[in-house]
């Protein structure tokens, strides 16, 4: 469905932040994308939801295709119509409308009818119960787990065929962010919606995913099946903060990480 073909982003003309990026992501798959802050994760999924014209970023070199046709110098509205929809990082939120009109204005691109908007709507307040109760409720005021709910939901309100999701379980309790996985998982299982989400938190991105990506400096280091992913020694260490023996360990006592992670050798 998605295929990034070597591609190199630049900010500014100058600053080459992607190095080289190839991945893929199947029909009704869901990948995850592991990595560090600064690794260029974030820049992946702008590169292919067309917002990195809006950040004076660009896709230098290579190409990324959605369902064989190449999408990289396409405006992100034209994307967004193709059917793919990014959940942007930090939740944000037009937090003086309430929540059932957040939800709508993720509808704005659809031209298949109030009913069949109305069906979608229905459909993500069965996915988000929660949201149903506080439709009349001003966005501002909702916990971060409640907001992260409606950017979710706002995003299915698109029908979209290709979800990116950026950092999902960010600053969520760990009970709150089980149950946006779960969600997760039923979307991709029950909507058909594929997802390429990118997460620090490997465990259960891991847990998750079927494939996923490992990304260092601009440049994916590593990839495979994420049951592999998650019996690899470097991931447990580095990632899941494992030894190999089982123990948890503290990132503190991981002394020489850069020179131990022998993917970069």
């Amino acid at each position: 469905m998605l295929k990034l073909n070597n591609i190199e982003v630049v900010y500014s003309d100058v600053i080459l932040v992607l190095r080289g990026i190839s991945l893929e992501v199947g029909k009704g798959q869901i990948v995850s994308l592991l990595g560090a802050n600064g690794a260029g994760k974030s820049t992946t999924l702008k590169a292919i939801s067309g917002l990195l014209l809006s950040q004076d970023g660009a896709v230098t070199r290579g190409s990324i295709e959605f369902d064989g046709v190449r999408i990289d110098k396409l405006p992100a509205d034209e994307i967004v119509r193709m059917g793919i929809v990014q959940v942007l990082e930090g939740r944000p939120l037009f937090e003086h409308l309430t929540v059932e009109e957040n939800l709508m204005t993720g509808s704005v691109s659809r031209t298949d009818g109030n009913a069949a908007i109305r069906d979608t709507l229905d459909m993500v307040y069965t996915y988000f119960p929660r949201l149903k109760d506080f439709r009349n409720r001003t966005s501002g005021y909702l916990s971060g787990g409640e907001q992260q709910m409606v950017v979710i939901g706002r995003a299915l309100m698109a029908k979209p065929r290709l979800m990116l999701l950026d950092e999902p379980s960010l600053g969520l309790a760990p009970l709150l962010v089980q149950q946006i996985f779960e969600i997760i998982r039923r979307v991709n299982e029950e909507a058909g919606v594929s997802l390429l989400v990118v997460e620090q938190n490997a465990n259960i991105a891991l847990k998750t995913a079927e494939h996923a990506y490992v990304m260092e400096n601009g440049r994916i280091v590593l990839d495979g099946s994420a049951e592999d992913l998650s019996k690899n020694a470097d991931i447990r260490e580095f990632y899941l903060g494992l030894s190999s023996v089982g123990e948890r360990k503290s990132y503190r006592d991981v002394k020489h990480y850069k020179r131990r992670k022998r993917w970069l050798g």
